[in-house]
């Protein structure tokens, strides 16, 4: 899971308004990130679903991540996300992209590392 937090941090943190825009988080010690918390689930989630549209991706993190996040309380309503401070929901188009990049990598060189090691 290294890969995809260096992935995120290159591509997404980088540009996160709570950055110093070289994807470190400037966020105060008491506050948590989303994505940075939840990523490996974030990736699994992405990786496993398999649809062309953007209301499954939120359907699912909503189901599976937003769900156990300490913010979101048992009716559903996260300030956070009302807010725009959700970083993993304000950037999840870009999170998506990384995680079907990465995804889209791993699959090509996996023929090609099985033809090598054989």
């Amino acid at each position: 899971m290294e890969q995809s937090w260096d992935a995120l941090r290159a591509h997404v943190c980088r540009k996160c308004i709570d950055g110093d825009g070289r994807g470190n988080c400037r966020l105060a010690r008491e506050e948590s990130c989303a994505l940075q918390a939840f990523h490996p689930e974030v990736f699994s989630l992405i990786n496993a679903l398999e649809s062309d549209s953007y209301d499954a991706f939120v359907q699912a993190l909503r189901a599976r991540i937003c769900s156990v996040c300490e913010h979101q309380t048992p009716e559903g309503v996260c300030l956070k996300r009302q807010t725009l401070e959700c970083a993993l929901d304000r950037y999840y188009p870009l999170v998506i992209n990384v995680a079907e990049s990465l995804l889209a990598e791993t699959q090509a060189s996996s023929p090609l590392e099985a033809a090598l090691n054989p």
